[in-house]
């Protein structure tokens, strides 16, 4: 319970910018059917990087294209299917891609919607340490490419919020992975505040760890022999705060907190075992 406070406290997530139409049915938080939403969101943020010897990453924008027909959608580069729709509970077909690779890449995807350095040379420990093991330093890192998911989602709505769980597995075997998701999510509007709460728990499979988190042979020999990947779980929470100003403009107030699995913590790649975004500024619906 300490550590869900903890991180309940210190969180918020990069919104989702869309305001609605006043045609929508429900007010500043869905989307028209059949018509394109825009926008942009501008200011100021941070998403820290835990890969030890990359730098955090800044966000200074980001942009929002979504696109709602009756059974098809498009939402920010993923596309869907929806299968069912009922007032309590809906499921989709759904792509989407993984966020981890955004720690190696600052253009990947999950930047952009919401400079590394590597050293060349291994460094070792003195005689005098009390570890004989080499410090976790690394040559230039192989690539970790980009893959999409493709898989199922289901939201179940209650009175006490909205609940996600999602599983995707990789489509074009880049790492044969698999993912899945359990996201709760409430929404009140405290006269013209919009404010989302998310919980969050991520599973990554052995796959998706192993390809993004083990150490090659080429990067480091002795790490790459010392680190074993084995699934695990990141625990987060994921807060949006917006004031309306007009029909257009917002100004928002956002932060994301990720816990990250002990399993892929354990990694010689990262120093850190958490992730932490923030964002403050406005953005603009056409």
């Amino acid at each position: 319970m300490y550590r869900i406070l903890v991180i309940l406290l210190t969180s918020l997530c990069l919104p989702s910018i869309g305001m609605a139409k006043d045609s929508c049915a429900t007010k500043d938080e869905c989307i028209e059917m059949r018509n394109w939403d825009l926008g942009v969101a501008v200011g100021w943020g941070q998403k820290t990087n835990p890969l030890r010897d990359f730098d955090d990453i800044p966000v200074f924008f980001i942009p929002s294209v979504a696109y709602y027909g009756e059974h098809w959608f498009f939402d920010n580069g993923n596309v869907g299917y929806n299968l069912i729709e009922q007032n309590d509970f809906s499921l989709n077909l759904v792509t989407s891609y993984s966020l981890d690779r955004a720690y190696f890449y600052r253009w990947d995807p999950s930047n952009i919607f919401l400079t590394r350095s590597t050293q060349e040379q291994a460094n070792f420990k003195t005689a005098n340490s009390l570890s004989s093991e080499p410090d976790p330093v690394f040559n230039s890192l192989e690539s970790r490419n980009f893959t999409m998911l493709g898989g199922a989602e289901a939201f179940v709505y209650t009175q006490l919020g909205t609940i996600r769980l999602a599983y995707t597995h990789d489509m074009f075997n880049v790492h044969n992975g698999s993912e899945a998701q359990i996201k709760w999510t409430y929404v009140w509007h405290p006269n013209r505040w919009v404010i989302d709460l998310s919980l969050v728990f991520d599973w990554k499979s052995e796959n998706v760890v192993d390809y993004y988190y083990s150490v090659r042979p080429s990067e480091n020999a002795y790490w790459s022999e010392q680190y074993q990947a084995d699934s695990g779980w990141n625990q987060g929470a994921e807060v949006t705060a917006r004031y309306i100003l007009t029909d257009n403009w917002d100004l928002l107030l956002a932060v994301r907190y990720t816990q990250i699995a002990d399993e892929i913590a354990a990694s010689p790649l990262l120093d850190e075992d958490y992730s932490s975004t923030y964002f403050v500024g406005a953005a603009y619906r056409f």
